[in-house]
């Protein structure tokens, strides 16, 4: 059985170290720690490996954050999976900048990612990790914001709880979805 990890963001140079990306960065940090390489494959950068007994497929989407399910439906079809078999790392302007919580279902909150990946997959019911990145903007700035890159001031917490992220997702391939929930939501 493989657990299929999407992180969501958009390609690009531009596009790095945004609030927008973290899902890209998340897998990054994961990719490194587990000493995986990405390459270029159909609609998406993969990396393929294993923790323990168990093996993983990272996927960052090359189709932009708007069509994302394009990519996850693509995969999943590809390695059989289930919606229970996926983790879609994504980032959250609902929840305090760099906290993380770990949902097995709910409604995209406005995400276009999450709503596309939905539409595709004719459910809400799919584990998510979602990474607080605030809701510190002004009126009608929402897309300056998620698209803004970290402040300086941030950027310490912010890779403290990558790395945090990294730890969820060995927990989530290796303990299950309801143990790393009960470690790493809050």
């Amino acid at each position: 059985m493989k657990t299929l990890i999407f992180g969501l963001g958009n390609i690009g140079p531009e596009y790095n170290n945004t609030r927008h990306n973290i899902g890209f960065d998340v897998l990054d940090a994961f990719a490194k720690d587990m000493n995986v390489e990405f390459s270029l494959q159909k609609l998406g950068m993969v990396a393929e490996g294993r923790l323990k007994n168990k093996t993983f497929v990272l996927v960052k989407p090359t189709t932009f954050m708007n069509l994302s399910g394009k990519t996850v439906q693509y995969y999943m079809q590809l390695n059989k999976a289930t919606p229970s078999e996926i983790l879609v790392v994504t980032d959250d302007l609902a929840i305090d900048t760099c906290m993380l919580r770990i949902r097995l279902k709910g409604s995209h909150g406005g995400h276009n990612g999450l709503r596309n990946i939905q539409e595709l997959l004719n459910t809400q019911e799919y584990p998510r990790l979602r990474f607080g990145i605030g809701n510190q903007f002004d009126k009608n700035r929402q897309i300056e914001f998620v698209l803004g890159k970290w402040k300086p001031e941030e950027q310490t917490v912010v890779d403290i709880t990558v790395a945090k992220a990294v730890d969820a997702i060995k927990s989530f391939i290796l303990e299950g979805p309801g143990q790393a929930m009960t470690k790493y939501n809050g």
